[in-house]
């Protein structure tokens, strides 16, 4: 009985050994190595979620950005606007021009009636009456003279009294051309016409309005607004990056997301002092009648043509040990962290002056997602390390 005792305690001993044998021998087995990722690279797995938070972009060279934008405000093309007053006192009697309306050079604003232009009708039909009258009187001393009757004084009279009527009568005609009168009729009919070709902007003239020539508010405002004029105040240490004919992009609040290309046409020579910038002007384009005057605006600087750069969002870049950093793309969820060097920086770009090339995808928006990635990746590998013998 003890026999048949010892020999089963011998088979569970042994049993038990082999299986701690084995064990040991499972424990010994060397490890596979996770393998290691190069430095400042990322991978994404093709099942990721984060891959729907990564968008990218190609790298393409731009006009580079001289400066930050400046705010102006649109107004009208001086060269294209008249602004129209009466040239002489009356009331308004016939129709006016609406507001809006689009005019020709020549075509009736108003009309008005004026004693004064009667006044100036009536002097100009009584100077051409006198002239009349001195010519004849000229003629026949002229006569008298050539036949010895009227002495050589008396010529002389005539001939000078003919040159100072003939000048009143000019004077008169004069004073009726420069009202736009052409007609020699008295009737105190006054209208007055459009200057230029345009649309009427502003309209200061009522129906029995009594219309004086000393009126500090024109009457009418009439411009052609195919053209605009942008003004903009630029800070003195920026006023060397333009120049006459440089190209400017503006961009107002009723069109986001739209740029208008303007033309730098005056630069002041003086600075203000108070604010220490100078006043600038551009022509604006504007074809479609869109853009409107006093609209405010975002004004950007462009450089030359052919002077291109590496534009990227600010979203792409972050900053790590006091140095600017971007992803660029390889290919199927591969990313490289890259050290660049940034220049000029605006509200939402910034220029890159080395570390990234045009043709290059550009990880534009997860940057961050992917240093955090990076972070990650980094702490599995340290730990993956640690737990090896």
């Amino acid at each position: 009985m003890n026999t048949k005792f010892s020999n089963h305690t011998r088979l569970i001993a042994g049993i038990l050994g082999l299986s701690l044998l084995a064990c040991q021998s499972k424990s010994n087995a060397p490890q596979k190595p996770v393998a290691a990722l190069p430095k400042n690279e990322v991978i994404l797995s093709q099942d990721s979620p984060k891959r729907a938070y990564i968008k990218e972009a190609i790298v393409e060279l731009v006009r580079r950005p001289l400066m930050d934008p400046v705010t102006g405000t649109l107004a009208y093309d001086e060269t294209r606007t008249a602004r129209v007053s009466s040239p002489i006192a009356g009331r308004v009697t016939g129709a006016i021009a609406a507001l809006g309306a689009r005019v020709h050079a020549g075509d009736a604003l108003a009309e008005l009636d004026s004693p004064e232009l009667g006044q100036a009708q009536s002097d100009y039909a009584g100077a051409l009456a006198d002239l009349n009258l001195a010519k004849r009187a000229f003629q026949r001393m002229q006569e008298l003279y050539a036949n010895g009757i009227a002495p050589r004084k008396d010529q002389e009279q005539a001939q000078d009294n003919l040159a100072r009527v003939r000048s009143e009568a000019e004077r008169a005609r004069l004073r009726l051309a420069n009202l736009g009168v052409r007609n020699g009729r008295t009737d105190n009919r006054f209208v007055l016409h459009a200057p230029i070709a345009g649309a009427i902007t502003e309209r200061n003239i009522n129906p029995g309005m009594e219309v004086r020539s000393d009126l500090t508010t024109p009457l009418f405002v009439i411009s052609d607004l195919s053209s605009l004029w942008v003004q903009m105040d630029v800070f003195e240490k920026d006023i060397g990056l333009i120049h006459i004919g440089a190209k400017v992009l503006v961009r107002v609040p009723a069109y986001p997301g739209e740029t208008f290309t303007a033309t730098v046409s005056y630069i002041s020579q003086v600075v203000e002092e108070t604010t220490r910038t100078v006043k600038v002007r551009c022509i604006l384009p504007n074809a479609d009648n869109r853009l409107l005057p006093a609209m405010y605006a975002a004004i950007e600087v462009q450089s030359d043509p052919d002077d291109k750069a590496v534009v990227v969002p600010l979203t792409a870049l972050f900053t790590e040990d006091e140095s600017d950093w971007l992803f660029v793309a390889i290919g199927d969820g591969h990313y490289q962290k890259r050290p660049v060097k940034a220049g000029l920086r605006l509200k939402d770009r910034a220029v890159i002056l080395e570390g990234l090339n045009s043709g290059e995808r550009l990880v534009v928006d997860g940057a961050l997602l992917l240093r955090t990635e990076e972070d990650a990746e980094q702490d599995a590998e340290q730990k993956g390390g640690e737990s090896q013998p």
